[in-house]
This record gives structure tokens, sequence and C-alpha cells, in this order.
């Protein structure tokens, strides 16, 4: 009777024993798996500070100068960061908010004594586009639009392949003359100019 005892409480442990080495052996495998996701080694995109938006190189703007139609029209951000406008040349346009770059306009219709009080207005008519790269059925450039984020950019491109990852991104966003590289949600917010990379799949 004491072997008989004996004999089940050794199948015992040796049955806990088991369970517990396929317990480890499924978590230490769920940790490889993770540590070992695509894009695992990004940490999470910076936030943007907030505050207006700053215009960019390829982007078009409309300038309006009331009582001016020759000082009026669109105009595209050249590869110097520069706006042409007729009888004033080259101005600074890169890296401003509309607001500033209306008022450089005004100063130098001011300087060149064209008009004494200008009255001038800056929208953005077209946006720098947004790269999408990965595991999407059309990789490319789109045009940005305003309130676009992942999820959205992924759905211009054709959407998602079946191998790709669908619950998070990276991009490769410029900011202050550098680029900075990220993990991002799939609702995260795209700006002008950002690079959306969509992971394929281990298994």
């Amino acid at each position: 009777m004491t072997q008989h005892k004996c004999r089940n409480a050794l199948r015992l442990s040796s049955s806990a024993l088991a369970l517990r080495c396929r317990k480890f052996a499924g978590a230490a495998l769920l940790l490889g798996v993770t540590s070992c996701s695509p894009g695992s080694d990004l940490a999470a995109l910076p936030d943007t500070p907030p505050g207006p938006y700053r215009l960019g190189v390829n982007e078009e703007v409309r300038v309006i100068t009331f009582g001016q139609e020759q000082l009026t029209g669109q105009f595209r951000i050249n590869d110097r960061g520069n706006i042409v406008v007729p009888l004033l040349g080259e101005i600074p346009a890169n890296d401003l908010t509309t607001t500033q770059l209306q008022q450089a306009i005004a100063s130098r219709l001011k300087e060149k004594q064209l008009v004494e009080h200008p009255d001038v207005s800056v929208d953005v008519v077209s946006y720098r586009p947004v790269f999408i790269l990965g595991e999407v059925s059309k990789p490319g450039q789109y045009p940005y639009q305003p309130g676009m984020t992942v999820l959205t950019a992924v759905a211009v491109a054709g959407g998602f392949t079946y191998r790709a990852v669908t619950d998070y991104a990276s991009i490769l966003r410029t900011a202050d003359g550098h680029g900075v590289e990220g993990r991002v949600p799939r609702n995260m917010l795209v700006q002008p100019g950002d690079v959306i990379d969509i992971y394929e799949r281990h298994f």
C-alpha cells in the first residue's frame, strides 16, 4: 500500500513538473516572439510640439495681395526654400508659418514701395506628399490630406497585404532638419513629408 501511494505521488509530481515545463516553454516562446516582432527595437515616435503648421519645399501656396492682381497667384516653394513672386523676386518660405510668409511679403512690398499699406493673405494649396512603403498593395508617394492617419494612408495605398502587421507601423519624420524614426499606432496622425513603413509578419 505504501509503495502504491509512493508511485502515485511520483506520477503526480512528474505530471506537475511536465505541466510547469510546458507553461515555462510557452512563456519563453511568447517572450521570444514579442522581442523579435518587427520594429520592436524602435522607440515610440516623439510627439510633435504643438503650434502652427510650417511650410516645406515643394509645397504650393496661394498668395493674395488685395487690390494687386499682378501680385496674386499660386507659387511653389522651390528646392532653395523660396517662392518667386513677380516684381518681388525670391522670398524665403521654407519653415515659415503662413502668417510669417504673409508678413515677409508685406515687408517686401513696402521696401520696394509698391504698396503703401499691403493686405496679404497666404493659404496652402498643396502639401508635401507622404510616402508609404512595405506591406501595402501599392507602395509609393501619395498626396497628403489634413487629418490623414496611418490607417487612411494605407487605405489610399490599396490596403494591407496578407503579410502585413496591421496594429502598428513606423514613421520617419523630419523635424528641425533631422530625421527621426519611431513606432506609431495605426491611428497616428500623419504629417506632410512622412515616410510610413508597414512591417511584414514573421509568421
